[in-house]
């Protein structure tokens, strides 16, 4: 699982209920490693419709557009 466009393994996802609180998280073999383990769990569970974003470039789209 990769960016579409830059090939990037690196994303976030925003807070719902704070959109300057962001989760970075890698993608390694399909599975979700958030970066701060330190810090608090997202508020939501990443699911198929959870929004990401890249973090190297400007793509953004569905957590499912990444599975594809």
């Amino acid at each position: 699982m990769e960016c579409p466009y830059c090939r990037s393994r690196n994303f976030y996802l925003k807070d719902p209920q704070d959109e300057y609180e962001t989760y970075e998280f890698d993608l390694r073999e399909g599975e979700i490693e958030f970066l701060d383990n330190d810090g608090p769990a997202p508020p939501i569970p990443v699911e198929e419709d959870t929004p990401v974003f890249c973090n190297r470039c400007a793509w953004h789209g569905k957590m499912g557009d990444l599975k594809k």
